[in-house]
């Protein structure tokens, strides 16, 4: 059990590459944590919610936004009562930037699940719940690889198990995730 706590983590990708599994698993390992489900946000929204679809316009945007903006204040406000905070949510594309600036906190640490879309496949057709609709593997694995800027630790856990990548993540992340 880590006692030390490195500050918020956000554990992101697209759906299916292993998320929420890491993030409960990497969440268990320090003393004093919280695994918050950015997604949480989302499913709140009793009428008029905005699902996020590959030509999503300003209102579905401007929720995602919203989304984004309630989790970052949550992760500050569980960091400054003393907790490890272990965010996970898809957050891929240029959104990545304005998540980024939504976290006050710091240390701030942004570690990205990119395992190959094969792999992703596999795993959402075995999980009982499903992600995809309107959109397909290949199209949001491109917005990941394409047009998500590059920060933090970029893992590919296509050959990893679960734990596997909780141990890679530990190993690296104080190097490789850390953002200032």
């Amino acid at each position: 059990m880590l006692t030390e706590g490195p500050g918020i983590i956000l554990v992101t990708g697209i759906m299916a590459s292993g998320k929420s599994t890491v993030a409960q698993l990497l969440s268990e390992r320090f003393e004093q944590s919280v695994h918050l489900r950015g997604d949480i946000f989302r499913r709140m929204i009793v009428n008029n919610r905005q699902e996020v679809e590959p030509n999503a316009g300003k209102d579905e945007l401007d929720q995602l936004r919203l989304r984004y903006r309630l989790a970052a204040h949550s992760a500050d406000a569980y960091f400054q009562a003393g907790f490890t905070v272990i965010v996970q949510d898809v957050v891929v594309g240029p959104m990545l930037n304005d998540f980024i600036s939504f976290i006050q906190s710091r240390p701030f640490y942004v570690v990205v699940l990119c395992p190959n879309s094969t792999v992703v496949k596999q795993r959402e057709a075995a999980r009982s719940k499903k992600g995809y609709g309107a959109w397909t593997v290949e199209g949001l694995d491109n917005l990941l690889r394409n047009e998500t800027p590059r920060l933090g630790m970029w893992l590919d856990s296509s050959e990893l198990t679960a734990e596997e990548t909780v141990e890679e993540i530990l190993r690296r992340f104080q190097d490789e995730a850390k953002l200032t």
